[in-house]
């Protein structure tokens, strides 16, 4: 029996949750890390009370999902009715639940001020890059074609993140999961696997972009065994949580990833490195891989084929360091989670000093849709240097806070105001920030800029792993600097000592500067610093740590300057730079700043103007956020 034939069978015998036409109602209810945090599940046990309640328990399925990308929107649920277009309501609290059960559900008639419904500018049958094959890779935005959010975004990695019962093998089988397992495994050759994956020019999606075709072949190159699989989901940037929706709602397009690429380099063994802060993720991805061992999916003779594969789990311990892959190899052997020196790379010397391949959570998620759908349907997205599509994680100063994957080579612009909804509150946009705290900050000048690989290092930032935080004009820019350094300067192991040091000066030289004892030597010192920490650094850690140093000195030099030289913060942002004073002609002597003063700083008899005492004030802010008179001066 061959492996569509053993597939085939496994689908026939399957009994999937969800239904793309269901034949009675299905509510459908996000459930992961985002959505739980805003009450999730305090939502989905309402609407099981809720159902009981009004005797619909039997004839309507409740279902689990993962997180669709409008985490700001959270708690999500999404109505499929026989016959009728799907809805979606949205911040669905307890109340909201019962009520959508007794009036949508039971009355028929549908919450329109709850809906999520934005109106969009595709049709039904386009898309941003006319390479999509709705019936096979797009089934949801296929459905929400009336939502601009959805609509302008192409889902190849998160093609089932929101329409599968992430615990549910038979959801994954029938949507088509492991059919390109099977087609592997019938029909292609390890070198026709390598070759196809060469000819997609699929770029790691974890950091640097390499060629992952061309890291499949040099680990198949190598005569020792056995060989290994790593799929890296150490998943450490402040703001980015791209890999852990993958895993909390699609872990078995994984699972098949890891797979295949087992089948194309020779291994019979994979590790998924996963963060010990993504628990959900986890009990996820270990109740895929019981069920896929259950089938037959994973083990001995997978899918009935002359063909051994097996997967486990390494839990990481919350190093940054480790997302860097010498640094995860020493993790999972059981030593402390340090890069070593390169070559030998780990394709030729790996985990237990075997020929490893390494391969991200987003890039994996890849595999599947690339190896069904051909190397040329992949190329024929994306950018003449970056094929396909690009996760980010939208965090920050912008109003559609959430995931987005959208095709290389969309704009900045485009992410931020078209799939973002802009920045909040009328404010101006000031930066974005691409590639985590070893990336770029870029100015507004940059929004027409693609995103694509190339593009991005050009202008000083880097793609990484996705995380893009937008900031508006009350950011001040060497803060941020001074916040990220920090981040990579604690995560720093220590190993070398161009890191290990050069971060620690170029961090003092940056809490001088916003403690307004900078000198205009410090801009040499800091560009110094910067290229001997990038040139000598032992990992990309340090290798990159400088970025945002080097990316606010180049599109934000004015700030520095207004620090050193003026001792001053436009943004008044810096404490120690700041001043605050009362305007007598405006104070009414109300007394309002006299109360919410934490250090009792200012004194005055009521209906008269009161007095700030410079001496003992904090700069805290309090009194000047009070003020209903703008009475307060802040300079």
């Amino acid at each position: 029996m061959t492996a569509n034939e053993t597939l085939s069978q496994l689908k026939q015998s399957a009994q999937p949750h969800l239904a793309l036409e269901p034949e009675r109602p299905q509510v459908l209810v996000g459930i992961a890390t985002c959505a739980n945090a805003a009450g999730a599940r305090k939502t989905r046990d309402r609407l099981e009370q809720a159902l009981e309640s009004a005797g619909l328990a039997d004839s309507v399925d409740l279902i689990q999902v993962g997180c669709v990308g409008r985490c700001s929107l959270e708690p999500l649920v999404e109505l499929r009715m026989p016959g009728q277009p799907p809805r979606m309501y949205t911040e669905v609290d307890e109340e909201r639940a019962e009520q959508i059960v007794r009036q949508d559900l039971e009355g028929g008639q549908p919450i329109p001020a709850w809906l999520l419904d934005e109106g969009a500018t595709l049709g039904a049958e386009v898309s941003p890059n006319g390479h999509v094959a709705p019936g096979e890779i797009n089934l949801f935005t296929r459905d929400w074609q009336h939502v601009d959010f959805f609509a302008q975004q192409l889902r190849i990695a998160l093609r089932n993140v929101g329409r599968i019962d992430p615990e549910s093998i038979d959801d994954y089988i029938a949507i088509g999961g492991y059919a390109a397992l099977a087609k592997v495994l019938d029909g292609m050759t390890p070198d026709e696997v390598v070759q196809t994956m060469i000819a997609s020019k699929l770029r790691g999606r974890g950091g640097a972009g390499f060629p992952t075709g061309l890291k499949w072949k040099f680990t198949r190159a190598e005569e020792a065994t056995p060989k290994y699989i790593i799929c890296n989901a150490d998943e450490g940037d402040p703001g980015a949580f791209m890999d852990r929706s993958t895993l909390e709602g699609d872990p078995h397009s994984v699972l098949e990833a890891m797979m295949i690429a087992g089948f194309a380099i020779g291994a019979e063994q994979g590790y998924i490195y996963v963060r010990a802060e993504y628990p959900l993720a986890i009990r996820r991805l270990e109740r895929a891989i019981e069920q896929a061992r259950e089938r037959g999916i994973l083990g001995e003779n997978v899918l009935g084929a002359d063909f051994r594969f097996d997967i486990d789990l390494r839990l990481g311990a919350g190093a940054f360091v480790c997302g860097e892959e010498t640094a995860l190899i020493a993790s999972i052997e059981g030593k402390r989670g340090m890069p070593r020196p390169r070559p030998p790379y780990p394709s030729v010397s790996g985990l237990w000093g075997q020929p490893t391949c390494i391969n991200n959570v987003e890039t994996l998620a890849n595999i599947p849709a690339i190896i069904l759908n051909g190397a040329e349907w992949f190329t024929g997205i994306g950018t003449e240097s970056s094929k396909g599509t690009k996760v980010f994680a939208l965090a920050g100063n912008v109003n559609n806070t959430g995931l987005v994957e959208v095709p290389m080579g969309v704009t900045l612009r485009e992410i931020i105001f078209d799939l973002g909804g802009g920045v909040p509150e009328g404010r101006e946009f000031k930066a974005a920030q691409t590639g985590g705290p070893s990336g770029g900050c870029l100015s507004a000048a940059y929004l027409d800029t693609p995103i694509d690989y190339d593009s991005l290092r050009e202008a000083g930032a880097i793609m990484g792993s996705g995380g893009l935080i937008v900031m508006d004009d009350t950011s001040c820019m060497v803060d941020i600097a001074k916040f990220f350094l920090t981040f990579t300067q604690d995560e720093s192991c220590g190993r070398c000592t161009p890191c290990r040091e050069g971060t620690k000066r170029m961090l003092e030289i940056l809490e001088r500067i916003t403690s307004g004892k900078g000198e205009d030597r410090d801009f040499e010192r800091l560009q110094r610093l910067c290229d001997a920490t990038a040139r000598a650094s032992l990992c990309g850690l340090g290798q990159t740590a400088a970025n945002p140093v080097l990316s606010t000195l180049r599109h934000f030099r004015d700030e520095y300057v207004a620090h050193i030289t003026d001792h001053s913060c436009p943004a008044h942002v810096c404490r120690s730079l700041l001043h605050y004073e009362v305007d007598a002609e405006r104070c009414v002597g109300c007394g309002l700043c006299k109360r919410v003063c934490p250090v009792q700083c200012i004194v005055g008899n009521p209906r008269e103007a009161h007095v700030i005492t410079s001496e003992v004030c904090t700069a805290c802010g309090a009194c000047f956020e009070a003020c209903k008179f703008d009475a307060i001066i802040r300079q």
